[in-house]
């Protein structure tokens, strides 16, 4: 268990650090961090966020500032951003930070989307990755431009892009089609290729997307909080623009309307949509985003 800010078991302050398996000096009342020992340390460790039912014993007056710790690099410094609930986490190895900042720790290689990163620990090393000389063609044929970087080394990275929504998933031997400004970062244990999507050709109007395969992790982002369909329901159809990923093995189909009525998308001058067909999930955003010519 890592360590974590939790209510001060005596009830004498508002937070103590517990470092997973003892409780500290340190402390955190009212935005301000100091060294305070505990005046009877509880056995154990902690029994909920909650303040356990012997805190009133220990009970005393709020002090009005608790003493900074000697050489403290937070000492005379107060407010909500230094007081412990801002800090890095560190649950798991791959993990959101919180919903819209996500966190890796080295160990393996990952590819992360050129411009991601906002910062990191550690000694990191950031290179091209060009993806080979099919990929790139296919890059410059298609419009559908994955730029990416590859990380490697000992640290954490913070990733993030536009403030946008952070989803962390899991492929266990699985496939995911993801639209190119969607993807975020994922393992390097990770098979990627640009794909036209099935159902489209050149004549009806190409779409490509950016497919992944195997078993790893993979980041993606949403321009606001998404909406996943369950294409064995019904058939569904989503926005081309708006469309952020879908399972590998549905069935798609490209569908135009030239009606003058049905200006349903923002897309074009005319309505196009994908049609999904078969068992899996659509993951579609609410926002359609920057109008891009389709291929």
């Amino acid at each position: 268990m890592s360590g974590q800010w939790l209510r001060d078991p005596e009830g004498r302050y508002e937070y103590r650090w517990y470092d997973g398996q003892n409780w500290t000096d340190q402390v955190s009342h009212q935005g301000q961090i100091g060294q305070v020992p505990l005046s009877g340390a509880p056995a154990g460790g902690p029994q909920s966020h909650d303040a356990p039912p012997h805190a009133q014993a220990y009970a005393a007056p709020q002090p009005e500032n608790p003493a900074p710790a000697p050489g403290d690099g937070f000492a005379g410094i107060t407010g909500d951003l230094i007081d412990g609930r801002f800090s890095e986490k560190e649950s798991a190895a791959i993990a959101n930070q919180n919903e819209k900042l996500l966190r890796v720790r080295l160990g393996e290689p990952f590819m992360a989307r050129q411009g991601s990163m906002v910062a990191y620990q550690g000694n990191v090393d950031f290179a091209f990755e060009g993806g080979g000389a099919g990929r790139f063609l296919k890059k410059a044929f298609t419009g559908e431009g994955l730029p990416l970087m590859r990380c490697q080394g000992q640290g954490d990275v913070f990733l993030a892009d536009q403030a946008n929504y952070v989803h962390l998933l899991h492929l266990n031997n699985s496939g995911l089609s993801i639209s190119g400004k969607n993807v975020l970062a994922f393992s390097a244990s990770l098979d990627w290729n640009i794909e036209r999507v099935r159902g489209g050709s050149i004549a009806t109007g190409g779409l490509f997307n950016t497919t992944l395969r195997g078993s790893g992790w993979v980041a993606l982002t949403t321009d606001g909080p998404p909406v996943v369909l369950n294409a064995a329901e019904a058939p569904t159809y989503a926005d081309t623009n708006a469309v952020v990923a879908w399972s590998a093995n549905l069935q798609t189909q490209l569908k135009t309307s030239f009606k003058a009525g049905a200006l349903i998308g923002r897309g074009s001058g005319e309505a196009l949509q994908v049609a999904f067909h078969g068992h899996g999930f659509v993951i579609v955003q609410p926002s359609e985003g920057v109008a891009v010519p389709v291929q």
